[in-house]
């Protein structure tokens, strides 16, 4: 079971992904925040296996709220999910450690990959029992 935690400012964004997110089997999403320190709080108390996390929000912006949970939560994913179509803004994220970056305007047909592509990859690199 995949857990997620959604991380956007906008209560219809966050809505509309998690019911994409929880029509697909073996996913659940576990919690949601409004803010970059909303985020880093429920991903300490949550402990998600991945957080989708926007870069404009009040209190703290995704870009900063990044690497502060990467190391308060190693080894959660965080892909990267905003309006912003920017290659600076991708590049910035790939530094602060997150895993992927999709765009808004492309959820509907980039979203669902990027999260089996990063579950693919976790499974792979998960300590054998």
């Amino acid at each position: 079971m995949l857990r997620i935690l959604i991380a956007d400012d906008n209560p219809l964004v966050r809505s509309g992904v998690r019911i994409l997110l929880e029509a697909h089997r073996g996913w659940v999403v576990c919690g949601e925040a409004g803010d970059g320190i909303e985020a880093i709080e429920r991903a300490v108390s949550l402990k998600p296996d991945l957080l989708l996390l926007d870069i404009s929000m009040p209190k703290l912006d995704g870009l900063d709220a990044a690497p502060v949970i990467r190391e308060k939560v190693p080894g959660l994913g965080i892909i990267i999910l905003t309006l912003h179509h920017s290659l600076d803004f991708a590049r910035i994220a790939s530094k602060a450690g997150v895993w992927g970056y999709v765009t808004k305007s492309l959820v509907a047909s980039d979203l669902l990959p990027t999260i089996e592509a990063f579950e693919s990859a976790s499974s792979s690199s998960a300590p054998a029992d």
